[in-house]
């Protein structure tokens, strides 16, 4: 697997000699195409995976081979992980294709696992109010982290990148960078810029700073975000994480009848599609409405 120096790099011994420079290769394009850590790292170990088993060489490589290595290993397996060893295989079978190192596409459409499309956790309307009720209770730094995820929705990686200088307190916008570098400007609300202030006063800081910093003045980082909303989770005894703010942030204005390419734009959907989804779920408000009008 990819080392933690150099994750875009595969070390695997098992795998021979040329697939590995062509595997390395294609790792690096997807960090030059601005993947994130977590993608190549895991892409990185489903190609290991099946070429450290299959050693046929890439020029020679038949759909029956990768056919028959999909049968061998899917037993037992879920859904979810199918579909992402057929994405992988794909992603990288193209990238063959196009640097020569193999004619033809081996992958089949067909192969891909149907799977449903499960519908976003969020918060209801009551859940809502008790972390808000209990969110005043928090620190003003980890006060203002949620309802910043709560007013933007945003994604936890975001929020950790975001220095002081990207954030305008006053209009109540920040600039984010989100999947692929993509910057783009979100808003919160303004509790949240009320608290944000506060926090910010009570810290001497440079505005290249990170917004959010540990006691040691370090940039607060994904997974210390976290942690510290699943711990707050925890004692109001709600499951939570920053991906149920982010779909409770959708779910709300989608009640409130925002426009769809608005939470797509707010969100930083590339595909429209993904945003639909949120279309499907039936909040308290859509109910509400529902019943007015039918009895």
């Amino acid at each position: 697997m990819a080392s933690s120096q150099k994750y875009w790099q595969s070390t695997n011994e098992a795998i021979l000699l040329q697939t590995k420079k062509v595997l390395n290769e294609y790792l690096l394009s997807l960090k030059l195409a601005n993947k994130a850590e977590a993608t190549i790292t895991k892409y990185c170990w489903v190609l290991e995976r099946f070429l450290m088993e299959c050693r046929t060489p890439l020029a020679d490589l038949t759909s029956d081979d990768v056919l028959q290595w999909f049968n061998d290993y899917s037993p037992g397996k879920k859904s979810k992980t199918l579909d992402l060893f057929h994405s992988c295989f794909t992603s990288f079978f193209n990238f063959c294709i196009e640097e020569d190192h193999m004619e033809n596409q081996v992958m089949k459409k067909r192969w891909r696992p149907k799977i449903p499309q499960a519908l976003p956790k969020y918060l209801s309307q009551e859940e809502y109010a008790r972390v808000k009720l209990a969110a005043e209770d928090l620190s003003l730094r980890n006060r203002a982290i949620v309802l910043f995820f709560l007013s933007s929705g945003c994604r936890k990686t975001e929020v950790s990148n975001l220095n002081i200088q990207d954030v305008d307190v006053n209009k109540r916008t920040a600039e984010v960078k989100g999947k692929g570098g993509k910057i783009r400007k979100v808003h919160f609300s303004e509790e949240c810029s009320m608290v944000l202030n506060e926090y910010l006063k009570s810290r001497s800081f440079q505005e290249t700073d990170a917004l959010f910093v540990t006691p040691k003045g370090l940039r607060l980082q994904s997974k210390g975000i976290y942690e510290m909303i699943s711990r707050f989770g925890k004692k109001i005894e709600l499951s939570l994480h920053p991906h149920c703010f982010r779909h409770t942030f959708a779910t709300n204005m989608m009640a409130r009848g925002a426009e769809i390419e608005f939470i797509a734009d707010e969100m930083g959907h590339a595909n429209i599609n993904t945003t639909r989804v949120y279309a499907r779920v039936p909040t308290e408000d859509m109910m509400i409405a529902y019943q007015n009008k039918m009895g």
